[in-house]
């Protein structure tokens, strides 16, 4: 419930503070201009590292192991892209904040402590297929084999 007040009454007000306060010293072409420039800037931003982290979550798959460091930098980079659309210079801080990687990695520990991987027992993880089995195959007494297959129309 403090949180929700926070960040529903606090920041809006702190929010304003601020703009009004750079407003009156700078002028208020200025200070949109500045607004505008923060989150312009933080999306390049954004991208850039949304890629990198993109990149090492699908390598972690290819070598078979969970992305769990990578997911939850995805959620601050997700968190920290909304807090740099959001007009203001409190949120963009914060916001820029999620985009140094060793604060974001400091974040993600956090998060993953509290992270609970749920249906991970008994089950084996494959390499490349981006897919959890579970032990039981689903049939009653056969074998199943899994696999692919196409089938070209350009034969005719």
């Amino acid at each position: 419930m403090r949180y929700l007040l926070l960040l529903f009454i606090v920041m809006p007000v702190l929010e304003m503070w601020l703009l009004i306060s750079v407003g009156s010293q700078i002028g208020a072409l200025p200070t949109i201009g500045l607004v505008l420039l923060t989150a312009v800037v933080g999306a390049g931003l954004l991208r850039e590292q949304g890629f990198a982290t993109l990149w090492r979550g699908r390598q972690k798959l290819q070598e078979g192991q969970l992305p769990t460091t990578e997911i939850a930098e995805g959620f601050i980079l997700a968190v920290s892209g909304a807090l740099l659309l959001t007009p203001g210079f409190f949120t963009d801080v914060i916001g820029f904040a999620g985009l140094i990687p060793p604060i974001r990695v400091l974040f993600a520990k956090r998060i993953m402590k509290n992270m609970v991987v749920a249906g991970t027992q008994n089950a084996g993880f494959q390499p490349g297929s981006g897919q959890q089995t579970s032990g039981h195959n689903g049939a009653a007494d056969g074998e199943v084999f899994e696999g692919e297959a196409w089938e070209r129309k350009d034969l005719d």
